[in-house]
């Protein structure tokens, strides 16, 4: 997410806008991009020194449940199957895609709806997102805690999701009143519920999903999030540009109450934190993932927990 905010921030101060001369400007953007290109190669040769496989110690009760499955046990295709087959599963992917669609639809139109109200302030309009996802930055932090304390997932999961509804609808109807405090302001409400949207939906799907893999139900949502940012970016694009910015956000809100309906009919059916508070009680000793020494005695005291 900072990087997301530092992207709102750079592309107007590398890329002023110059009608006028075509050519500095093509200069300017070959100078963000060459920029982009140094710095994913900086991030990969470094994923690849820095990044271990796993951590030394299980993190918690039910990783070191999944670590005692034979792992020729384990087949993509039918966790695939599965997660289908998983009721609140489909249902939290179409209200996920829809929440992080409608922010990617958002973050990319952003600027073309602020210079609609406020002509000349590209600059501002990269801030009101710096703003836009930094609060969202903060909202992550504090969802996160909020359900590392109280587990409670859905509730959680649903009020965000109403108030990120309630926050688009003001920023829609104060975007065009003329003051670009107001904007900020109003945007910075939104980001917080919207952005702080994102790992709440990647929890609570660990959650229901459970023991199924974390990577399989995340990349699921990263999917589905994609699906619905293009759409809704084509479509939100087309309503700003042939009627105003209010119609395409408009047409968001009413797919984020969509949403809303879907959440609420999620089953919580809170897997990993059942296998962890079942087994909170039992003295279940952590060893390194590849020790010799007690795999056997742990996988029994595991075992029987379940």
């Amino acid at each position: 997410q900072l990087g997301t905010a530092i992207g709102f921030l750079l592309p107007p101060v590398l890329v002023p806008n110059t009608p006028n001369d075509i050519d500095l400007m093509a200069h300017n953007i070959s100078i963000m991009f060459y920029g982009t290109a140094i710095v994913s190669t900086l991030l990969f040769f470094l994923t690849g020194v820095v990044f271990e496989e796993k951590p030394k110690y299980p993190p918690s009760h039910s990783q070191a449940v999944l670590q005692t499955l034979p792992p020729e046990d384990y087949s993509y295709k039918q966790s695939i199957i599965n997660l289908f087959k998983n009721i609140p599963f489909v249902l939290l992917l179409i209200s996920y895609g829809i929440m992080t669609g409608a922010f990617y639809s958002v973050s990319t139109l952003l600027n073309q709806m602020i210079v609609t109200h406020y002509e000349g302030e590209e600059v501002n309009a990269g801030r009101i997102g710096l703003t836009l996802v930094v609060a969202g930055m903060v909202g992550s932090i504090i969802c996160g805690l909020w359900l590392d304390y109280t587990k409670t997932y859905k509730q959680t999961t649903l009020i965000v999701y109403i108030l990120s509804f309630i926050g688009l609808l003001v920023f829609t109807f104060t975007l065009d009143l003329g003051y670009l405090i107001v904007v900020f302001v109003t945007g910075g409400v939104l980001g917080f519920f919207m952005t702080g949207y994102l790992p709440l939906g990647f929890e609570f799907a660990v959650e229901i999903t459970y023991p199924e893999s974390e990577g399989t139900s995340s990349g699921l949502l990263n999917a589905s999030a994609q699906i619905f940012g293009i759409v809704f970016t084509l479509v939100q694009g087309k309503l700003t540009t042939d009627y105003s910015p209010r119609a395409g956000n408009l047409f968001l809100c009413a797919w984020i109450f969509v949403g809303i309906i879907l959440t609420a009919l999620i089953k919580s059916d809170l897997r990993r934190h059942n296998v962890n508070s079942g087994i909170m009680n039992l003295d279940v000793k952590a060893v390194p993932v590849d020790s010799p020494v007690e795999p056997e005695s742990t996988t029994l005291k595991i075992q029987s927990a379940l």
